[in-house]
């Protein structure tokens, strides 16, 4: 099989397409036909050898793909013919062996192509927005980054939960329109006084929640913006930079920062994966949720799609095209 490899930790430029053989049906795991697969800022660092799980070249990355189950054990709740979408740390393949709790079954109304968008953002939204942050219905969400796959995934969720209104932070007038499709309420382009604005659409109050998967210098002003008793909860560190408090901010209104890991939850609680799934199904369902597709990439241009993530170009869900539909 076609499979995209990790040869060195010098970023998409270590990267290569390669034949490796076939993972092979052992019983436990599930067998999938790859249609798409999706590529995440994780994916990203370790090709750089920057991301917590660092594994020595040569090695395939990947964390979610979408497609057709080949082969799958009596109880693993899949079988052959299913489309599904699958998480795990191989992904970027022709063929995926994926463990029972690693493997959804697609909705209906899901394309293969937004499957591939599917897991990991969206477990990520509904984790740390509501299992992490306790987001009730008719709270207002501030979205940093929130014209990526990341951004995107909270603004579906959060709106489909009923919170409002959600605002979304993004760096271009281009990357607003994304969001604003996405179905922010409104959209704020950074600035020196992009603080001052979110205040402004929120009557002076500042947001119950930001949701903050970028971190750097963001960060601080996600933290003004809060209303009293709102939380920020800290997704990811997109920026690069990883930022600090002085936690006497936390007292002037008695605001709280909240870490939000869904991956070190999951691999705390597998079952939790499959709850997340389920409360996730009925927004699919609803139409809530369809996750924005940005560019998909050839197999053959796969590396591409790494880079358009590391010079920040991407919008939305970048994929590449393994299979097909």
């Amino acid at each position: 099989m076609r499979a995209l490899e990790v040869q060195s930790l010098t970023g998409p430029d270590g990267l290569a397409i390669v034949e490796r053989p076939e993972p092979q049906d052992d019983g436990r795991s599930v067998i999938i036909d790859v249609a798409y697969a999706g590529v995440s800022f994780p994916d990203l660092l370790q090709t750089k050898g920057m991301y917590q799980i660092r594994p020595e070249p040569p090695f395939i990355p990947g964390v979610e793909a979408s497609g057709v189950v080949r082969s799958a054990p009596a109880d693993s709740g899949v079988s052959p013919g299913d489309r599904v979408a699958v998480w795990g740390s191989t992904c970027h393949a022709q063929v995926v062996a994926g463990h029972p709790d690693q493997v959804f079954r697609l909705p209906d109304e899901m394309s293969l192509a937004e499957g591939a968008a599917f897991v990991l953002n969206y477990q990520t939204a509904m984790f740390c927005l509501v299992d992490r942050g306790g987001l009730k219905a008719g709270e207002s969400v501030l979205v940093l980054g929130a014209a990526g796959g990341v951004g995107t995934s909270a603004i579906q969720v959060a709106k489909g939960l009923g919170a409002g209104p959600v605002i979304g932070l993004v760096s271009t007038p281009e990357k607003a329109e994304v969001a604003a499709a996405a179905g922010a309420d409104h959209t704020v382009l950074v600035s020196d006084t992009w603080k001052d604005e979110v205040l402004e659409l929120t009557g002076g109050r500042g947001v119950d929640m930001t949701y903050d998967p970028v971190g750097g210098d963001r960060f601080l002003d996600g933290v003004r913006a809060l209303a009293r008793s709102g939380r920020l909860v800290v997704v990811g560190f997109a920026a690069g930079d990883i930022p600090t408090i002085k936690v006497n901010r936390l007292l002037l209104r008695n605001v709280s920062i909240v870490g939000a890991a869904w991956g070190e939850a999951i691999a705390a609680n597998p079952a939790l994966a499959r709850d997340i799934h389920a409360r996730l199904v009925p927004l699919v369902t609803s139409g809530a949720i369809a996750p924005p597709i940005g560019k998909i990439f050839s197999f053959d241009d796969a590396v591409e799609a790494f880079r358009s993530l590391d010079d920040r170009s991407a919008t939305a869900k970048v994929l590449f095209e393994v299979n097909g539909e």
